[in-house]
């Protein structure tokens, strides 16, 4: 059978996260995202374990079910009735120093039964404080922490999250590594998955042969229940927690990944939030990755480091990988074509709407037939889904911290259409409020190739800048093809 699995979330015991993440507000928002195994997210903090415990019990598979699920739907929300399980996982924090230099990074652990996770937790107790953070900060190399999940348990397994993000994670620029050798030493082997993160996608990181033999996954690593299932993973294995790892080490019964546009993950391109300089990596290297207004140093973002490690002039996609498909936050695409916030009680109303009429979110926006969107919820919708789709996207990249934003349709395109293309019968959809600032047009950038010379590399002599200038060419050539090639079939470029 085929499911929907986003394995990496927090509950309300982390920083910065909604009070509103509890077991009962996920097993509502998965049905209405449709997703069908959630991660319970924070099972090291030791009052969130005790409410896991309290309020799961186990199906027999290693995944758990909710006890007492929620009678009532959200208000406003009629969803399709799936199946919906749990599975024990959490985040840990890394900070540590080997030799000069200081790492951090964050690793997802998975466990199939409470036994398991008990005796993680008492590991991990001897280290540092559990109950400080639902994703707790220790003074624990990666390679000491996934030897503690492999003693632990066969079935115990650990996934490095979000593995390009500069601050926290395993080729960060800031304090990440180059190799998984380099990170986990002798246990390496033991390595099967890697998490993408929000700001790279799968072609990206198939521009790096070192890559080939992990297995790419998404999820949402949600901070509210609402933003569940901004990326996820699709399986058509046996609903279970044993069958789900075998296909993620086998990548049989995997199917691929659901994925942000990277350009919207907040740390795609380099930059410095607080001057406002947002700059692709050859603008980054040419400014000697120092910001121009305040001299200080640039946060160099996902893309850069990408190409920094990168091996291959153009992705590559591995024998036996899976393909992915660019999905849109649905209440994004209403915020687009109403004009309006995101989170607006205008499109809370059209959304819920949508996953009334639809079924959940993911059937809308994967499934759908785009002529069937057009007779349901008119021909605005089902334009915009069609050129997600396709990819027909126009990005501002996010940097430092910042999102990015994509558009789906050009500045004063929706004005224009309005009158032929209503959504669910209203008649007008551009008088609902101003456009924002940042809502400019905005056109597509195209990632440029690694560049960089290391510090205190000799500058390049007239031959050397020619060649470079000629290999940033022909790699933006290509790119412009390939998007042109996916426009022009109007269709998903690279489905499961």
């Amino acid at each position: 059978m085929s499911y929907i699995a986003d394995l990496h979330l927090h509950s309300h015991y982390s920083r910065a996260t909604s009070k509103e993440l509890n077991l009962e507000s996920l097993f509502q928002w998965a049905r209405i995202k449709g997703i069908h195994v959630v991660g319970t997210g924070d099972f090291t903090h030791p009052l969130w374990f005790k409410e896991i415990k309290e309020k799961l019990e186990p199906d027999g598979t290693g995944l758990f079910r909710l006890k007492n699920p929620p009678k009532k739907e959200i208000d406003g929300f009629k969803c399709k009735d799936i199946d919906i399980r749990f599975c024990l996982t959490s985040e840990i924090s890394s900070i540590y120093k080997q030799g000069d230099k200081v790492y951090k990074n964050h690793n997802c652990v998975y466990a199939p039964d409470f036994e398991t996770v008990a005796r993680i937790n008492a590991k991990l107790a001897q280290i540092g404080n559990l109950e400080a953070d639902g994703r707790p900060i220790l003074g624990l190399p990666a390679r000491n922490l996934l030897e503690i999940v492999l003693e632990t348990s066969d079935d115990a397994h650990l996934i490095p999250a979000h593995i390009w993000t500069p601050w926290f994670s395993l080729f960060g620029s800031k304090s990440g590594s180059d190799t998984i050798e380099e990170c986990f030493g002798d246990l390496s082997h033991h390595i099967f998955a890697l998490e993408t993160g929000l700001s790279s996608d799968p072609e990206m990181n198939w521009r790096l042969s070192m890559l080939d033999k992990y297995t790419l996954v998404s999820n949402s690593d949600a901070h509210s229940p609402q933003k569940l299932g901004r990326e996820a993973n699709l399986f058509d294995t046996e609903q279970s927690y044993y069958a789900l790892f075998d296909a993620l080490k086998t990548r049989k019964g995997f199917l691929g990944t659901y994925e942000f546009f990277p350009e919207e993950g907040k740390y795609h391109m380099d930059g410095h939030r607080k001057c406002n300089v947002c700059f692709e990596p050859e603008e980054s290297i040419r400014h000697k990755n120092i910001c121009p207004k305040c001299r200080r140093p640039l946060t160099i973002g996902v893309l850069h480091r990408v190409f920094e490690l990168a091996d291959r002039r153009q992705p590559q996609q591995p024998e036996g990988a899976p393909g992915f498909q660019y999905i849109i936050p649905l209440p994004e695409i209403l915020a687009e074509i109403k004009n309006v916030s995101s989170s607006s009680k205008v499109v809370d109303r059209f959304f819920q709407q949508a996953i009334s009429s639809f079924g959940n979110e993911f059937t809308l926006l994967t499934e759908v037939p785009v002529e069937d969107i057009k007779k349901q919820a008119g021909m605005l919708l089902a334009e915009a889904i069609q050129r997600m789709r396709a990819r027909e996207v126009h990005p501002q990249g996010g940097y430092d911290g910042e999102y990015g934003i994509i558009k789906i349709f050009k500045e004063g395109e929706i004005e224009r259409l309005t009158g032929q293309m209503d959504l669910f019968g209203a008649a007008d959809i551009t008088k609902t409020a101003k456009r924002e600032s940042r809502d400019t047009e905005i056109t597509k950038k195209i990632p440029l190739p690694d560049l960089t010379e290391p510090t205190g590399a000799p500058s390049l002599n007239a031959e050397q800048q020619a060649a470079r200038s000629a290999f940033y060419f022909s790699f933006r050539k290509a790119r412009r093809r390939s998007f042109r090639k996916a426009r022009s079939n109007r269709c998903c470029v690279i489905y499961f």
